[in-house]
């Protein structure tokens, strides 16, 4: 392995679909209210993919956004990680069918399920792969068409959910890039927050389907709880262990699950109110997509510049989390 090379993030894209769903449209149909649910979630509006779209339609979208902003060619892309656990099928893989549409003819790739951490550990790999000096050029897409596995009469499940897909263009840097990371997973978690029906073990039938066995299950105090302490603790670590200071760190991207995780989150690392991107309040929890759309959103927003200390952090089914620190450049 080549130590001294750095996987770098050298261009973002972003894909939300056109139609947006207000809490207002909520209260027409469930016992619930725009008041409620800003105040419990932060959430004020989430995207909905049209009818005869999902995630293999919504990563092309967020690759063609982020192609536009760097000079590679499609033949030029090494590898393709696609982070979901909505694809548009069991096989081929989202992958498979993305690298068809931009004409990656060069590239192999794969699907990555680890739920709201799925872009993190897809990330994760694809830096290994660049510090292993074999690939060059590698794409993480994480996306998620959540509402195609939501109960829309379930208001403490349906709400918290929207559609989106980002992307990131990995190369190797020398000076630049993912200087430290840490993934765990704990299967413990997994009573907790699932879909029971629709892989081997429960396919699907007239019976699973009339007992809505095909929909997120979600016992929230218990992931509230545990995604505070995930996010915090392992973010800690990695200050600590690369002697970082709440001062020294310039953006802090965390997983957009609920505004009030995050704010906890935030007050226990000591960050300010500035140092914090959240953006829940405009896509709900886009899963695998939501840090990856943050991440879009900063670099709009001027949030970050070359040489800014970024830390992500993720927390998810399974349960997964992760914390990721980089040096910033989108110039390599």
């Amino acid at each position: 392995m080549l130590n001294n090379i750095k996987a770098n993030i050298t261009a973002v894209g972003k894909y939300v679909p056109e139609k947006i769903i207000t809490n207002h449209e909520f209260e027409k149909k469930l016992d619930t209210s725009n008041d409620w649910i800003l105040s419990r979630t932060g959430i004020k509006e989430r995207r909905q993919v049209s009818n005869g779209k999902a995630s293999v339609y919504m990563g092309i979208q967020a690759v063609r956004n982020l192609l536009k902003k760097t000079h590679i060619k499609t033949d030029d892309i090494d590898v393709i990680i696609v982070s979901t656990i909505t694809p548009d099928m069991f096989f081929p893989s989202c992958a498979c069918l993305i690298q068809k549409e931009i004409g990656a003819n060069n590239s192999w790739g794969f699907d990555l399920s680890a739920a709201c951490s799925g872009f993190i550990f897809g990330l994760e790999t694809a830096s290994n792969m660049i510090k292993s000096g074999i690939y060059k050029k590698i794409i993480v897409i994480g996306v998620d068409t959540m509402s195609s596995i939501l109960d829309y009469n379930d208001r403490n499940t349906c709400v918290l959910f929207g559609d989106g897909a980002g992307a990131v263009l990995v190369e190797p840097s020398n000076d630049y890039g993912i200087i430290d990371s840490l993934m765990k997973i704990d299967g413990s978690g997994g009573d907790y927050l699932y879909m029971p029906a629709g892989g081997s073990l429960n396919p699907a039938t007239k019976e699973t389907v009339e007992k809505k066995m095909h929909y997120v299950k979600q016992d929230g105090a218990n992931v509230f709880k545990r995604a505070v302490k995930g996010m915090t603790d392992i973010t800690l670590e990695i200050m600590n262990r690369n002697k970082l200071s709440p001062s020294d760190l310039n953006l802090f991207i965390p997983h957009q699950a609920n505004q009030r995780i995050i704010e906890l989150v935030g007050n226990k690392l000591d960050l300010k109110t500035n140092q914090i991107l959240i953006n829940i309040d405009k896509y709900a929890n886009t899963t695998a997509a939501t840090i990856p759309i943050a991440i879009y959103d900063a670099i709009i927003d001027n949030k970050l510049k070359t040489n800014d200390n970024l830390i992500i952090s993720t927390f998810g089914a399974g349960f997964t989390w992760g914390s990721m620190y980089i040096n910033w450049n989108l110039d390599g």
